[in-house]
């Protein structure tokens, strides 16, 4: 990027997870960020210092919004400071593009488990109808997704699937479903070992939401797993087809 970022990874620390997030939409390279914004009187519908941010990909030679797959990010991921994690211990390439979403009826919920490399407590999606709760939406390349499946542990703790709600994109265009990584049934069980189980928690019969409680005050819950995620979901077998943001709008 030519311009001076907007703010660096650390201006939003990882620690406590989720970490911290920028308000709207951005992308994400070499350690800094840059705000982008909806805008119809560009072909990619965003843009960035009023350019179309399209142009802005193209230098740096990696693929169009419109080719990209949106995935959904409810944790973590859209912390910068875990996004340049990404590019350090697994190879993440290229700038990353997050926008701002509206979820409609799926929420994120603290897990049952605790992470295996720090004790933290993981976010898990959960179905829960009648609430609205911002998250965002990735606009990945295949490589940036491929990434994605090994942080996210793909086959052991989460599995990636269509998740059958509808997502408000910053620009108001709506995505009826969007791929996500949700627990994987094996990890829905009581007999599965601590780091492995991605349950929901649930504690005075209730699903605790992230964004309730903060993660020093969820590390002390105590609480049983749900039985489910109440979420309505297709499981993607191997590589995701689409389909592409082009191909919801046309």
């Amino acid at each position: 990027m030519r311009m001076p970022p907007d703010f660096i990874d650390d201006d939003y620390p990882a620690d406590p997870y989720p970490g911290t997030r920028p308000d709207g939409s951005f992308v994400q390279v070499g350690g800094s960020g840059y705000h982008v914004e909806p805008s119809e009187d560009v072909p990619s519908r965003w843009t960035i210092e009023g350019r179309d941010l399209d142009e802005e990909l193209a230098e740096h030679g990696v693929a169009p919004l419109g080719e990209r797959l949106p995935v959904l990010a409810y944790g973590s991921n859209v912390n910068p400071s875990k996004i340049s994690w990404l590019r350090d211990r697994l190879g993440l390439r290229g700038p990353v593009v997050v926008i701002g979403a509206r979820c409609h009826g799926i929420v994120a919920v603290w897990s049952a488990g605790v992470r295996a490399r720090d004790g933290q407590r993981p976010a898990v999606l959960a179905g829960m109808p009648g609430v609205i709760e911002r998250h965002a939406v990735w606009l990945v390349t295949p490589d940036q997704r491929a990434v994605l499946d090994e942080c996210e542990g793909r086959g052991q703790r989460y599995r990636l699937c269509e998740v059958h709600a509808p997502v408000r994109l910053d620009d108001g265009r709506v995505l009826e479903s969007v791929l996500a990584y949700t627990a994987r049934p094996e990890a829905l069980r009581p007999d599965v070992p601590i780091h492995l189980n991605r349950s929901p928690l649930v504690v005075d019969g209730h699903l605790v939401r992230c964004a309730d409680v903060g993660q020093d005050d969820a590390v002390r819950l105590v609480g049983e797993q749900a039985a489910s995620d109440g979420l309505l979901v297709a499981e993607i077998e191997g590589e995701p087809s689409g389909p592409t943001l082009a191909e919801l709008y046309g």
